[in-house]
């Protein structure tokens, strides 16, 4: 047999509810880890004086006594384990495991013993059930009656309220009530607070973040007494589980936060943590309300009864003497500004995540602790809002998910190594390795290409741009989406969109018709030629030439567009464009090919189109339209003179465009059904003159 035995699943009961952890017997102690809260209980192998085996709701549980009055129980085993464990508890812990049979017959008359910290009810000598007395919060007592009232668990389903004993009048002893014994018995075992006695020592006025508000906390041997203007909370020093010490990002505030489990309540709010902030220039001198001798033989030298210095630093250490729980500070971990912290946001609140050696912390809004052993991965996400910033996300083993966002992007590099270093599970690692090849260490912390969703990014860009790299300057290559040939009149009223029909898929008359058009408009505001003109000399060339050709990717998107909308009703033009993206990049090198052979053979149609062009002097007739373009703008320059002299003297305003104005303009065209247009436009001002 082995020095230890190990037992997965071993369940607790703590108050009404089952919580599981991992038992491990040594030959030295019992030690029992919560994987709810991770409390630890260890149990010296010289203590224990008692161990029994029962059948229970959960299979099989061990009922362990120690000889400073303490009783565990623990259930989950297997019919299987009794023998291992009897032979264990033999050979190393000098104590036999017997076998106890639980009542279950259902009687409600019996007899109550009072064994230590338990209330056990019994019928013919066989326990029937057992209260632990530190669950009781009130003894109350009636003529034959003793009604106990117990502590509630949020985490149960099911809360046990109160429980009811008849105690008969007893014949034998009439100095001594039965029902006050009753009642004596289980108050001096219960978790009853009661503020009797002088406070060891009070602090006045500390500011507290969660409850918010100052409170005066007064230490009680037993437990915490914080008084404040409207509430007032007791808090026995058994619900702590730990204690923290964590630096402002300031460098001039310290937090002190007390873990509490179970937390403490005000209505129906529920305070887990308990904040207090701590300026670090503020001093105190401290006197204990105890006698020299008592404070030796009380905290054996943790403190004394004269004390001085910082006032965060005499209230840690007052907590760590009298709750006997270490405190907890920050590692090794040190943020971008120099800082033990981070700042970021957490359910729409800025606060600090402090990096701690075994786990995570964020103060204040709310609190929230999470240990590593809890945790299943963790996920750097990009931010919602900018790309300055990034999500920190955490999944816990039980399925619930924690997303601290608006971390600065600077913080990347030393958080990551941070989570590497601790060996937890990143959920996009596999996908951050794949990109940058395969990297065995993470050397470089400040290196800004650690961002696995910036470089999926670049990656989609290049692709969406392969289809534009043939030919910047062509606005048409997404044929599905055209202004021009959609609807004319926002092709006039924008002069963008209608510059874009000028490369559309049609004969020179159409061409001609839009550039007319874009004359008349640019006539208008003078102050827009002179901003636009640089743009005109990216669209010179001759609209009667060959088009150029498309690459491979947009003949494929060309004939793909429709399948991706049936697949994906109610899709947007980005989201088209992102989808095909990701399309081309999973298509294979034999799919691909296909297209890029299309691609291919359409690059060889235009150069010899084109060669043939030049060589019939079709370039020759960009310079006549040149010509005529410069005449066009002078005559619309004249036009426009007259017409404002007109709407001058029509007592009308610099944007009023008179008919004559329009019919000058409408004139130049040569088209006939750019004519009929001008008719159409030409009769809301009669309408207006009439």
């Amino acid at each position: 047999m082995g020095d230890t035995l190990e037992f997965n699943e071993i369940y607790q009961e703590v108050k009404g509810s089952w919580n599981d952890g991992r038992l491990r017997f040594s030959k030295q102690n019992v030690v029992y880890k919560s994987s709810k809260t991770g409390k630890v209980d260890s149990i010296p192998a010289s203590e224990l004086n008692l161990a029994q085996w029962r059948r229970v709701c959960l299979g099989h549980g061990i009922k362990l006594g120690t000889s400073t009055g303490h009783v565990y129980k623990y259930d989950g085993f297997r019919d299987t384990d009794f023998e291992k464990i009897s032979e264990f508890f033999k050979a190393n812990y000098k104590v036999e495991l017997t076998e106890k049979d639980m009542c279950v017959k259902g009687w409600n008359w019996g007899t109550a013993r009072f064994s230590g910290p338990l209330l056990s009810f019994e019928v013919n000598d066989n326990t029937a059930f057992e209260i632990p007395l530190s669950n009781v919060s009130q003894c109350a007592t009636g003529k034959n009656e003793v009604t106990l009232e117990f502590h509630q668990n949020d985490d149960t389903e099911v809360s046990l309220m109160e429980v009811r004993f008849y105690v008969p009048p007893s014949q034998s002893d009439e100095r001594q009530d039965p029902v006050e014994a009753f009642a004596q018995n289980v108050l001096s075992k219960a978790d009853v607070i009661q503020a009797t006695g002088d406070a060891v020592c009070i602090f006045k006025e500390l500011q507290c973040l969660t409850p918010r508000g100052r409170y005066d906390i007064r230490i009680y041997p037993t437990f915490l007494h914080l008084h404040g203007k409207t509430f007032d909370y007791k808090i026995p020093y058994t619900t702590v589980l730990r204690l923290f010490l964590l630096p402002h990002k300031d460098q001039r505030q310290m937090f002190f936060v007390i873990s509490l489990d179970p937390p403490i309540k005000q209505g129906q709010t529920r305070y887990h943590f308990l904040i207090l902030l701590f300026s670090k220039e503020e001093d105190i001198s401290l006197t204990l309300n105890m006698s020299e001798e008592d404070v030796e033989r009380r905290f054996e030298g943790k403190l004394s009864k004269f004390m001085s210095g910082s006032l965060y630093e005499m209230v840690s250490r007052v907590m760590k003497a009298l709750v006997n729980r270490k405190i907890t500070v920050p590692g090794n971990f040190q943020g971008h500004s120099g800082a033990q912290c981070i700042t970021c946001s957490y359910k729409a609140s800025s606060g600090l995540l402090y990096p701690l050696e075994r786990g995570f912390i964020y103060v204040h809004k709310p609190p929230v602790h999470l240990r590593f052993e809890e945790i299943s991965c963790v996920n750097f996400a990009r931010g919602t809002t900018t790309t300055r910033s990034f999500d920190f996300e955490i999944e816990t083993k039980q399925g619930n998910q924690y997303t601290f966002s608006s971390i600065e992007r600077e913080e990347y590099g030393k958080l990551f190594d941070f989570v590497n270093a601790k060996k937890l599970n990143i959920k996009n690692r596999g996908f951050k390795e794949g990109m940058k090849g395969k990297i065995d260490e993470y050397s470089d912390s400040d290196d800004d290409q650690h961002d696995a969703y910036l470089e999926r990014m670049k990656a989609e860009g290049k692709i969406r741009e392969e289809g534009n790299d043939s030919d910047e300057s062509d606005g048409e290559s997404d044929e599905s989406f055209n202004p021009g040939e959609e609807d004319e009149e926002i092709a006039e009223e924008y002069d963008s969109n209608a510059s874009a029909s000028d490369s559309s898929e049609g004969g020179e008359e159409s061409e001609d018709e839009s550039a007319k058009k874009k004359k008349a408009k640019k006539a208008k505001v003078v102050k827009e030629k002179k901003e636009r003109k640089p743009r005109k000399e990216k669209k010179q060339k001759d609209a009667g030439g060959p088009k150029r050709p498309m690459s491979a990717y947009m003949l494929w998107l060309n004939s793909s567009r429709e399948r991706i909308k049936s697949d994906n009703p109610g899709i947007s033009i980005t989201e088209i464009s992102k989808k095909a993206g990701e399309m081309w990049r999973q298509l294979s090198k034999d799919e691909k090919q296909e297209w890029e052979a299309k691609a291919g053979e359409a690059k060889k149609q235009y150069d010899k189109a084109k060669k043939e062009y030049k060589e019939s002097g079709g370039a020759t007739s960009s310079p006549r339209k040149e010509s005529k373009k410069s005449g066009g703008k002078k005559d619309d320059k004249k036009r426009k003179s007259a017409g404002v002299d007109k709407d001058k003297e029509r007592g009308g305003n610099d944007s009023f465009k008179s008919r004559e104005f329009i019919e000058t303009s409408e004139e130049s065209s040569s088209d006939s059904d750019h004519k009929s247009k001008s008719k159409r436009k030409k009769k809301p001002q009669c309408d207006g003159n009439v």
